[in-house]
């Protein structure tokens, strides 16, 4: 199975890094963030263990990938139309490229975004469509032709 995050070793080669702005939305969030670790580092005294890390555990250490699918799924819970048991963090991927190319940003520009080296990827793995797919012409056609294909 492929997986997304290298064992032991950085998921980023020296060609993939790159810096990219971050809503202002995202910043205060990640600003509440360190507000709260700072909450969390004082409710842990001695046990807190220092790792450098935005997101982390009540006492500082690295989160264990099922804690964090766990606690997405948590967030996700009362919202009309999402079932949590279907999301995982992943799919945040797929809605960042999917929502920007909905709003008619470029699929090159995306794919700089994500860091794919071109658009096939981005298009055929992440992109889903957003917008509903118009069946009226479809349906009425299918009215007056007939809805089988094979049908002469």
């Amino acid at each position: 199975m492929w997986r997304s995050v290298r064992r032991g070793g950085d998921t980023k080669t020296r060609k993939s890094r790159r810096t990219l702005a971050l809503p202002a939305r995202c910043v205060e969030a990640l600003w509440q963030q360190f507000e709260d670790q700072g909450w969390d580092r004082l409710a842990a005294g001695d046990k807190w263990e220092e790792h450098g890390l935005v997101f982390s555990s009540a006492v500082g250490k690295p989160l264990d990938a099922a804690n964090v699918r766990r606690a997405f799924r948590q967030a996700l819970k009362g919202i009309d139309g999402i079932n949590p048991d279907e999301w995982t963090p992943r799919k945040l991927r797929h809605s960042f490229v999917s929502l920007p190319s909905d709003r008619g940003v470029p699929l090159e520009v995306i794919s700089r975004l994500v860091g794919h080296s071109g658009t096939a990827v981005t298009e055929e793995v992440y992109r889903k469509q957003i917008r509903p797919v118009i069946q009226t012409g479809a349906v009425v056609m299918d009215g007056i032709f007939g809805a089988d294909p094979q049908r002469p």
